[in-house]
């Protein structure tokens, strides 16, 4: 007997498959499902929580000077011309960055082998490229959900039944970040 469930469907796509329902469970919060596949994921789902639960604060602050375009009034970049080429004029700005240690830098490269990028689209629906942004996944998991389960030991998701989906009757359930 299999350490997992096969869900009739090919290793490829049983993979695909879940690290989908994952990343949309964990950037959303909650997916609806069938019971079985909700099983699955959340095995995926609280493991990846739990590492990024033990990396939460395993960080150093510096400051760095960087590079930002200067923008005029309406967000544009303002450029000059030198040598007859358009040149962007830029600032030197101070920022704070987190350096990772060595351990979350390998938590963040595991969350993200298995977690999808995420690509957030504005909210009238338009998906315009220009007013699209990526969102980084692994930030959200050391932002969002490690800090609100640091006291926790695991049991970070919850089934609700919501009943039978309609056509075949498979029993479907809401699986939510508590």
């Amino acid at each position: 007997m299999p350490g997992y469930r096969k869900l009739g469907r090919t290793s490829s796509q049983r993979k695909a498959m879940l690290r989908n329902l994952a990343t949309q469970l964990i950037y959303h919060g909650k997916i609806t499902t069938t019971e079985t596949r909700a099983k699955e994921v959340r095995k995926i789902a609280e493991k990846l929580i739990t590492l990024a639960v033990k990396e939460k604060d395993n960080f150093t602050t510096e400051e760095v000077m960087v590079k930002v375009p200067q923008k005029d009034s309406e967000g544009k970049r303002v450029k000059t011309v030198e040598n007859g080429r358009k040149v962007t004029e830029y600032s030197e700005v101070e920022r704070t960055i987190k350096k990772d240690a060595p351990t979350r830098l390998a938590a963040r490269r595991k969350i993200l082998s298995v977690l999808y990028p995420v690509t957030q689209v504005p909210a009238d629906g338009r998906r315009k490229r220009s007013e699209s942004k990526k969102v980084d996944i692994a930030n959200l998991m050391f932002d969002k959900w490690a800090p609100k389960y640091s006291g926790r030991n695991g049991g970070y998701t919850r089934m609700i039944k919501i009943g039978p989906r309609r056509g075949d009757a498979a029993p479907m359930v809401l699986l939510e970040m508590i």
